[in-house]
């Protein structure tokens, strides 16, 4: 089940880019967003992700950051970097 945060970022995934007939329900929140399996997504969907996270929750992703990858491993992951960024504003 996933939380309020992480059906709201699965479907800002889903708009942000164009995603066809892929639904928040469709995505694990443990499901991998980057590689060959899961989603899929490329080094290009990391930024947009980037940016939209930017522009939603008035957070900054260090790119220079080491531990950035590591919080857009999955939904869940992304979720929680999300909140620690909040609760550092």
């Amino acid at each position: 089940m996933s939380t309020p945060t992480e059906t709201e970022l699965k479907a800002m995934i889903i708009e942000i880019l164009n995603l066809e007939d892929v639904t928040p329900e469709d995505i694990a929140s443990d499901e991998d967003l980057f590689g060959n399996t899961g989603l899929a997504l490329d080094s290009i969907d990391a930024l947009e992700i980037g940016v939209a996270l930017q522009k939603r929750y008035g957070i900054k992703v260090d790119s220079e950051d080491k531990k950035v990858r590591s919080h857009f491993q999955n939904v869940r992951t992304l979720a929680a970097y999300v909140a620690e960024q909040q609760a550092q504003a």
